[in-house]
Order: structure tokens, then C-alpha cells, then sequence
């Protein structure tokens, strides 16, 4: 008989990226009392990757729990942006119910309309926390009826319609249920929680079952599946069968060796666990997201939304240029495939596979933020490679018809640019849907595109709009292919011979365009030195000396004047390489070359190229 467990509360905090999950929960944590009253706490200590700390981002879910008036409130942050948007699907089975954070300005944005969507689906309780209010150009008010319009717009029934609204600044750490009355503390956010998301239910006296929504993975414990506690209870050292909704043939006998349930920040380990409780078990080696763990007399799967398929791949290849492993420490093929594959331990939306060629794996991604996370963590923990441009994933209909992947695109810019960004996503193939005036004299622009015509856009369109757009996109299937696009109008700047930079040669090639290398730098033949504004590739010699003669010396280099070369972050070298370029990547640089690095090799090619089309 189905029991409510009500000294347990299960929520996770969802919204559009850079609107202050992550710095919620810290205050949560903080006012809960999880931290000493003197303990030095970073700030967004959810973010525990450096690259989530360094861009703001959260990349995984996490699951932390505090304690407020006798009940246990296991709290998970979940990311904001599209590419991870597969964490979030999942994350939600485990909850019952979940905080939609809404900044004060920004309002509701394409993530928000994307994570409230999935809540409602799944009938789950929502509150509101309008966050930011500190803002000095905040609108809680304006921003409350836009979520009001958009629970409407996604048919929310009338019960999730009369959902509580909070408004708070995580920032300060206070929350208040009225507008005109700013809080003092977080309280009131926690009263909400025990009040409105309704506790676990379950089945204690049934049979285990356990659905497994995320997998951690430990070097020392290996695979580790975090779930809920569907029904019945789960201990240590008991034996259970692992089946798989989506998989019928998955069905295997294995021992419960650890259990661990959420206290702050920390696993602890316990003996036994029931009903609502958010628990991690370690010591099942073949354990996978979907899997339900089941009592051996009572197998049944809970049914599972498949995990969202990949729609972007690159080529990561073994590094073959002529300074190839200077500077890395792992360089050969058999390291980036036990790397790769390591990879898909944590990552249930990467695909790897191994291609023709021994030393090129094929890797596939939910974008091109999703798959720059990985080359950058790898090239942190010392590896070396060389990565291809990105490419869609293209399916075929049932006749034969070739699909590719769309994305819906929500640009707001000032009203003097949506002219250029009109009719730089039309020549992508951009289809505008919409277009309406927002605050301060800003359009918002509703787009339909191929995900291809987003590859390589982001750069130029922080240049387009002077660094004043914001620009987000998600995943809106597949539709019929819509003809070739045209992705780069510049050519390439190409270095001639190996050797190293100098002044003057600098100086004569930097009239031929802009130079993404100063002097002094390594390069070699076939490396992408600068960017040509025609869409030609130039061959330049950047390793020139001038001869010396009696009246011309090399101290008048000094006087020549070099513009500061332009220096690409991964994202932009990534949005920069053609298809017949790759991006190589050390722990210590970033060097952009042609596939082909001889000359004359490369000039056929090329011929070859056009011939075919």
C-alpha cells in the first residue's frame, strides 16, 4: 500500500542559464547550517569543475540535502544551458517537485520555456523564484506575468497555474513571498518548499525498485548510479536484478556493496535506505542511466525517456604536425581512446567511435559547447590532439529524404543591428518566425534554423552587435535538408616555412590581413598564421630576415610597428577552422593548420575538390 513519507523533500532548481541556480543553492546551504559559522565557503561551491567555476556554467547535475524543521530537503542543481539539457530530463524523475528561477530582468527565456515544459509534463509541483531583484533595472512585476503567460501558453492545468511565487536575491541571501516586504533571510523559501512540493510516496513492504538518473564515476570506486527510491527499501550487501525499460535482454543478478545517501555536500555511507530517499550506490560495474534495480522476486522496470540523441561530431585525431608531442604528456592513440571512452562513463549524450583510420575517433555531442567542455578538460589534464571541424548529424525519412537537425534561435539586440542579423541567418538558411519589441530598445527575433547554420556564427555575432546581443538556441528536431550554406567568407593566412616568427616578417604580412600569431612563436609550414579578409588562402613567410648590409641593420626592426595579433579562445578557433582545417590543440597553445600541410599536396586536393562539384 502506497505510504507519504513526510520528513523528506525531493526538488530540484531549474531556469535558463546565468539566471543564479547555482548561487541559490549556495545560500541554501549556507543558511541551513551545513557550514560552520566561521568556515571559509568558495562562492557557487556546486560548480566544483574549473571550467564550470571559470565560465559560470553548471555542466552536471548535482545532488546536495539540508536539514530545515525535522525534514531532510534533497536539493539538485541542475545545468542551464541546451547542450546539457539531457541532465535535465533525467534529473526530474527524481524529484517531485521544482524551483523555476526567473531572473528579475531577463524574464523568461527559450531554457526557462524548455525545463518548465519537462516539469509539467511530468505533473510536477512548481515554484516560482523570481531572483535578482536586486537588479537595478529589475521588473519583478512584469516578469511575474510573463510566467504567468508562459505556464498558459504550455497548458499548464489550474492547479500548477496557482503555483507560489518567491522573490529573492540569492545574491544578499534573502527571500520574502511579497514584493513591497524585501526578506531577511531564506526562510521563506524554505516554509515554501515544505508546504507546497509534496512528499515522496511509495510502497515500503513491496519489492525494491530504484531508477537509476544519474552515474558518478570515481576512479577508486568506479561506476556510481544515483537514483530514488521508488518503492520498498534498499541495504547494503542485498541482492538485486538490474533490468532496463528500453532494454529487454538487460537482465543481471549483482550485489549492493556500498549506499550512500546526501548530507551537504558529502556522501555518507548508510546500512539501509527507503522510500524518497535519493540514495548513490557504488560497487555495480555494469550499471547504466535507465537501469532500475529491482528485488529478485519483483523484476519490473519503470518506464524511462530515452536519452536525447546526439546532432553535432567532430573528428578527434592523434596530433601529426611537425611539433606533435613537445607538450603534451599523452599523445598516442591508445591514450585518447582510453580517454574518450572513459569519457562515456560520465556522459550519456557522447558517442564515441573508432573510424577507418586507428589514430581518428569520430565524437559525438549535443553542440559545439558540449564537445568544447571535453577538448578542454583534456587538454588541461595533458593531452594532445588535433580536432576537426564540427559537423551535423544528418538522418534520413522512411523515403529516403534526408533530414537535418533545426534549432529554434532567440536573438535580442538593439533595434540599429536587427537589420544585420536578419540577413546574416537568412543566408544560413534562418527562417524569421517572430519579431517583437523588448525593454530598452530591443527587438527579440524568433528564429527557425539548421543547427549547421549555427556553427561558426556565435564570433561574428558579437561582432555584428558590438558585444550587445544575447543569443540562445535549443533543439527543435528534424526537419527536410535545406541546401547548401556558405559558412566562412575569409580565407586563411598560411605560413610557409617552419622556423620561428619574427618581426619583419610580421610586419610585411600583416598588411594581407589580420594575424592571430606575435613574434617570436613557433610555426611551421601549412599553420594558419592570420585570417585574409578576401576568401582566398595566401602563403606567407613570417620567418623572414631582412638581409644586412653596411647601411641596414637589424636594430631597425625595433622601429617597425606590429598591430597585437588577434588571440582566439577555444569556442572561437573551434567557429573559425573550415572543413579542410584542423584546430591543434596542446595543453600550452592553440594552433590552427590545414589538413594538408604540403603545399603542393594540398593545392591538388583542391583541384580535385572543385572538379567534383
Amino acid at each position: 500500500m502506497k505510504q507519504t513519507r513526510d520528513d523528506v523533500r525531493n526538488v530540484a532548481i531549474i531556469a535558463h542559464v546565468d539566471h543564479g541556480k547555482t548561487t541559490l543553492v549556495d545560500e541554501l546551504l549556507k543558511q541551513s547550517g551545513v557550514f560552520r559559522e566561521n568556515q571559509e565557503v568558495a562562492e557557487r561551491v556546486m560548480d566544483s569543475n574549473d571550467i564550470e567555476r571559470e565560465r559560470g556554467i553548471t555542466i552536471l547535475s548535482k545532488n546536495t540535502a539540508v536539514s530545515y524543521k525535522g525534514t531532510k530537503i534533497n536539493i539538485i542543481d541542475t545545468p542551464g544551458h541546451a547542450d546539457f539539457g539531457g541532465e535535465v530530463e533525467r534529473v526530474l524523475k527524481m524529484v517531485n517537485g521544482v524551483i523555476l528561477v526567473v531572473d528579475a530582468f531577463e524574464g523568461a527565456m527559450p531554457q526557462t520555456r524548455f525545463v518548465l515544459q519537462k516539469a509539467l509534463e511530468m505533473k510536477l509541483a512548481v515554484i516560482v523564484c523570481i531572483n535578482k531583484i536586486d537588479r537595478p533595472e529589475a521588473r519583478p512585476k512584469e516578469v511575474i506575468d510573463e510566467v504567468l503567460e508562459l505556464f498558459i501558453d504550455l497548458d499548464a492545468d489550474e492547479e500548477q497555474l496557482d503555483c507560489p511565487f518567491v522573490f529573492a536575491s540569492a545574491k544578499q541571501g534573502i527571500a520574502s513571498l511579497d514584493l513591497d516586504k524585501p526578506g531577511t533571510d531564506m526562510m521563506p523559501l524554505f516554509d515554501t518548499i515544505l508546504d507546497y512540493i509534496p512528499a515522496p510516496e511509495g510502497d515500503p513492504d513491496a519489492g525494491t525498485q530504484i531508477l537509476i538518473s544519474t552515474i558518478d564515476y570515481n576512479e577508486y570506486v568506479g561506476r556510481i548510479g544515483c537514483g530514488k527510491v521508488e518503492n520498498g527499501s534498499i541495504k547494503v550487501n542485498q541482492d538485486v536484478v538490474i533490468v532496463n525499460a528500453h532494454d529487454p535482454e538487460k537482465n543481471k543478478k549483482v550485489k549492493v556493496s556500498k549506499l550512500y545517501e546526501y548530507d551537504g555536500l558529502a556522501k555518507v555511507e548508510v546500512k539501509e535506505a527507503s522510500i524518497g530517499s535519493i540514495v548513490a550506490i557504488s560497487g555495480i560495474a555494469d550499471i547504466h542511466i535507465g537501469d532500475t534495480l529491482c528485488a529478485v522476486d519483483n523484476v519490473e522496470p519503470i518506464p524511462f525517456q530515452k536519452i536525447s540523441e546526439p546532432t553535432i561530431a567532430m573528428n578527434f585525431i592523434v596530433n601529426d604536425s611537425p611539433l606533435a608531442g613537445q607538450e603534451g604528456k599523452f599523445v598516442t592513440s591508445r591514450h585518447l581512446k582510453e580517454r574518450l571512452f572513459r569519457e562515456l562513463n560520465t556522459d550519456v549524450s557522447l558517442r564515441v567511435e573508432e573510424t577507418e583510420s586507428t589514430d581518428a575517433f569520430k565524437v559525438s555531442g549535443r553542440g559545439e559547447l558540449h564537445l568544447s567542455v571535453l577538448i578542454e578538460n583534456m587538454r588541461r589534464e595533458g593531452y594532445e590532439f588535433a580536432v576537426s571541424k564540427a559537423e551535423v548529424l544528418f538522418h534520413t525519412d522512411e523515403n529516403g529524404k534526408k533530414l537535418e537537425p533545426m534549432e529554434l534561435c532567440y536573438i535580442d539586440v538593439p533595434e540599429d543591428f536587427s537589420g544585420t542579423i536578419i540577413q546574416a541567418l537568412s543566408e544560413r538558411k534562418g527562417e524569421l518566425k517572430n519579431m517583437s519589441p523588448a525593454n530598452g530598445g530591443f527587438v527579440r527575433l524568433e528564429f527557425e534554423i539548421p543547427s549547421r547554420g549555427l556553427i561558426g556564427y556565435r564570433g561574428e555575432f558579437m561582432t555584428s552587435t558590438k558585444g550587445n546581443g544575447i543569443m540562445n538556441t535549443i533543439f527543435n528536431g528534424y526537419a527536410p535538408y535545406k541546401g547548401e550554406i556558405q559558412y566562412r567568407k575569409q580565407g586563411s593566412l598560411i605560413a610557409f616555412e617552419t622556423g620561428e616568427s619574427v618581426t619583419y616578417g610580421l610586419f610585411n604580412a600583416q598588411e594581407r590581413g589580420t594575424l592571430f600569431i606575435g613574434p617570436g612563436e613557433r610555426v611551421y609550414s601549412g599553420m594558419i598564421i592570420g585570417e585574409n579578409p578576401k576568401t582566398e588562402d595566401i602563403e606567407l613567410n613570417v620567418c623572414k630576415t631582412k638581409h644586412l648590409t653596411n647601411t641596414r641593420t637589424s636594430s631597425s626592426d625595433e622601429a617597425l610597428r606590429l598591430v597585437p595579433p588577434k588571440i582566439m579562445s577555444l569556442e572561437q578557433a573551434l567557429e573559425f577552422i573550415g572543413t579542410d582545417e584542423l584546430l591543434e590543440v596542446t595543453p600550452d597553445h592553440l594552433r590552427l593548420r590545414k589538413r594538408i600541410l604540403d603545399p603542393t599536396l594540398r593545392k591538388r586536393a583542391n583541384i580535385a575538390a572543385q572538379q567534383k562539384k
